[in-house]
């Protein structure tokens, strides 16, 4: 990742290096979602330190700058990582969509609820702007499901995952339930910092910092809770 590669191709592996993080870090404490707590509460002083320090022991890599444009809508033009970005976010949502309406059918605190419920209505309401951005520009909904295969696939929860947590006991589903989101929403945290660093289009890379910032304190509140 420390080679020179083109602006594109290291979009799509940042893209894909999401996909590594999972479910099983959290249960595994291994690196990676394991590490949020302390990255949660150093958030601040490592935007600070990152301020007065010049990227730490990246100074002298160059920052990535956006890829060329591919196309233009209402004469504002946009790249190839502002499509791939929209195109791994619906279906990203989505999976956090379901994950909410499960939380409905079980027993967990009147916290976890609200925020589960603030989080499906956010990203009901991303997506919906993300798929009309899309179909303005006529691009396809969602990106086929070999692009992503090369790169590790697609970074989300598996339908086994979802299984397990269906059959989790009540005494362990809120933890689970929140293992399963803290990891979804990191991963999007992540390709919205890609699209930040590799988009062209404004509204898009708008969208994605509101993206980074909301998930990121999301995490925070979700370990405060999964940690009660």
């Amino acid at each position: 990742m420390r080679r020179a590669v083109p602006v594109v191709v290291l979009g799509v592996l940042l893209l894909a290096g999401c996909g590594a993080h999972s479910i099983q870090e959290l249960r595994g404490g291994t690196s990676g979602h394991a590490g949020h707590g302390a990255a949660a509460q150093s958030a601040d002083q490592s935007s600070d330190h990152d301020a007065h320090d010049g990227h730490g022991a990246g100074q002298g890599v160059p920052s990535p700058s956006p890829a060329p444009p591919t196309g233009t809508a209402e004469g504002v033009a946009f790249n190839a990582p502002d499509v791939m970005f929209l195109q791994m976010m619906v279906p990203h949502n989505a999976q956090v969509v379901r994950l909410v309406r499960l939380a409905r059918e079980r027993q967990v605190s009147p916290e976890v609820s609200e925020l589960a419920e603030a989080i499906g209505v956010t990203q009901e309401r991303e997506s919906s702007t993300m798929s009309g951005l899309l179909a303005a520009w006529g691009q396809p909904a969602t990106a086929p499901d070999d692009e992503h295969a090369a790169h590790g696939g697609m970074p989300g929860v598996s339908d086994e995952e979802v299984a397990a947590l269906v059959a989790a006991p009540p005494a362990e589903f809120e933890r689970r339930f929140l293992d399963m989101l803290i990891a979804q929403q990191d991963d999007a945290s992540q390709m919205a910092k890609v699209e930040v660093a590799t988009g062209l289009h404004a509204k898009v890379t708008e969208m994605a910092k509101r993206v980074d910032v909301s998930r990121t304190a999301q995490i925070a509140q979700m370990l405060a809770l999964r940690d009660k």
